[in-house]
């Protein structure tokens, strides 16, 4: 069997500027996600580890390394006298690039679960090394990611409630995220980086497109039409809408 991939990358040429995405069937029977770069074919898993590892059995070394902190606090040791050395910070960054490639492959293919679980992975992986990595630069390597990550997280919480008809649970999750960056970068002593960042300007425009979408609470739609009968003299229905107003059960909005 020849292992020129020339007749398979001709069958799928590369286009730039374009992330090409695309899900086969493996040999194995299982879907595979293929991401087409510029020298060739990416190829991962779609559950798991993407490279389809199992590093001492667990799903990713994370889990192998969250597991060894559940044994260490188990047997009654403090967390912060629990580190990861420099070679396991390091394996955790490789291994994040891993998902990373993924979640953005399932972004283009509107999998937006898949994006939710490895975006929220990601994110464990920073937690990990930023609170027990020995060294200060692997507790901080990963930490210029971390509005990144935060605002690909929003991104698939809100296109997926979007698709389920829930604007308002798009918009909460916007608005969380922007509040966990705003704490990221005040956290790092540069919150006037906040309105800067890029992540934040996506999230805010993505923000205010849904915006309209919103639906119009009840007591809102009633202030507004007794607002208008005032303005218009008509005190009959005026009453008429305090009254509605006054037996509506507030709900804070």
């Amino acid at each position: 069997m020849s292992h020129d991939l020339t007749s398979l990358l001709r069958e799928w040429p590369y286009e730039p500027g374009q992330l090409s995405v695309r899900i086969i069937e493996g040999e194995d029977g299982r879907s595979k996600i293929q991401l087409r770069l510029d020298l060739g074919i990416l190829q991962m898993e779609v559950e798991g580890r993407p490279d389809g590892q199992r590093p001492e059995g667990f799903e990713s070394l994370l889990e192998l390394y969250e597991a060894h902190l559940d044994e260490h606090m188990g047997e009654g040791g403090e967390p912060d006298a629990f580190a990861l050395d420099p070679e396991a910070c390091r394996s955790i960054r490789e291994e994040a690039a891993q998902y990373y490639h993924r979640y953005v492959a399932l972004f283009i293919l509107e999998d937006y679960e898949g994006v939710i679980r490895d975006t929220s992975r990601n994110l464990r992986a920073l937690d990990l090394c930023a609170q027990h990595g020995q060294t200060e630069e692997d507790r901080t390597a990963l930490e210029q990611f971390r509005p990144y990550i935060t605002m690909m997280r929003a991104r698939a919480l809100a296109s997926q409630a979007i698709k389920d008809k829930e604007p308002k649970a798009a918009m909460l999750a916007i608005d969380e995220a922007l509040e966990r960056i705003r704490g990221h970068f005040e956290e790092a002593g540069s919150p006037d980086q906040f309105d800067q960042s890029a992540e934040v300007q996506l999230l805010q425009g993505m923000r205010d497109a849904l915006a309209p979408k919103l639906p119009v609470s009840p007591r809102s739609e009633l202030r507004d039409r007794l607002k208008k009968a005032l303005e218009q003299e008509n005190y009959e229905l005026a009453s008429i809408l305090r009254d509605e107003l006054r037996m509506m059960p507030d709900q804070g909005v």
